[in-house]
């Protein structure tokens, strides 16, 4: 127990070293995000898990791999993709994307929701509703947007893409995202109702970064040139870049996400954990 605020520390200062990295557009340490989770897997065993104690550890593990799987590659082995007038859209290609941003992240929410779920109606559930819809709501004018933009564009460039399937594109492409964001809400509604504040709050902030993962899956999309860009409140165009900070959305949506995550973890474990608070089929028992 005594560790466990030096292994909290070094997951901020790795987290801290990683969107760093980020930021200026080269890494400062290729592992700083795996050791980052790592030391947050380690702290949550070392403070103390709730029950069930298998919760925390297989969410934080899921961020692992994906942190493991996702570590940065050489600069210098990037190049250029190149598309053709004809070459149409990947109706897939923006779904794959936001798949593999979100993929970890959701399955770590899904199972701290199974667990820790809770079903009733109230304020907090009210407010859920409204943020979710306005999750819904941000894709969807975004989706319009890059709908009604198509044609004027591609009379201009000539890139070949059709309307119906750039929509499909478009809207496949936020699924993944708005399914974190809408898993996360109703977390955040979970631990709110049984006193866990500072872990709702972590849920919170993971839903949403819902807008920004929605962007960077929509820019995996071949879309004709700013097709869109009059909606895009949060795609990388709109803070950047400079050539001091070449990826500034995207070092703050890492950022929000590492925080999320401490968050969560921080208030399911140790002194935070509650008999009161503890899942439906452990209370009864």
């Amino acid at each position: 127990m005594r560790y466990a605020p030096l292994l909290l520390a070094g997951a901020a200062a790795c987290a801290l070293a990683h969107v760093v990295g980020i930021l200026t557009g080269h890494p400062i340490w290729r592992y700083a995000e795996v050791w980052s989770v790592g030391l947050l897997l380690a702290f949550a065993v070392v403070a103390g898990l709730p029950a069930p104690r298998w919760a925390v550890p297989a969410a934080v593990t899921a961020l692992l791999v994906d942190s493991v799987r996702s570590i940065p590659i050489d600069a210098n082995t990037a190049g250029w993709q190149v598309f053709e007038p004809g070459d149409g859209v990947d109706t897939l290609s923006g779904f794959n994307a936001g798949l593999s941003l979100c993929a970890s992240s959701l399955a770590a929410v899904t199972v701290l929701l199974v667990v820790w779920r809770r079903v009733s109606l109230g304020c907090t559930t009210a407010v859920v509703a409204l943020v979710a819809t306005s999750l819904f709501g941000y894709s969807v004018v975004r989706a319009v947007d890059i709908w009604l933009a198509v044609p004027t564009e591609q009379g201009q460039y000539l890139t070949g893409t059709g309307q119906a399937e750039t929509v499909i594109a478009v809207s496949l492409a936020a699924l993944p995202p708005l399914a974190l964001g809408f898993t996360a809400l109703a977390l955040a509604a979970a631990l709110a109702e049984r006193g866990r504040r500072l872990a709702s709050s972590g849920a919170v902030l993971l839903a949403l970064i819902t807008v920004p993962l929605v962007e960077a899956s929509i820019g995996a999309v071949p879309l004709p040139f700013e097709a869109g860009h009059r909606t895009a409140f949060f795609a990388w165009q709109v803070a950047g870049p400079r050539f001091y900070m070449p990826h500034l959305v995207s070092a703050m949506t890492t950022a929000a996400q590492l925080t999320a995550y401490m968050l969560i973890v921080v208030g399911l474990i140790g002194r935070y954990h509650r008999a009161h608070d503890a899942p439906p089929e452990e209370a009864g028992g």
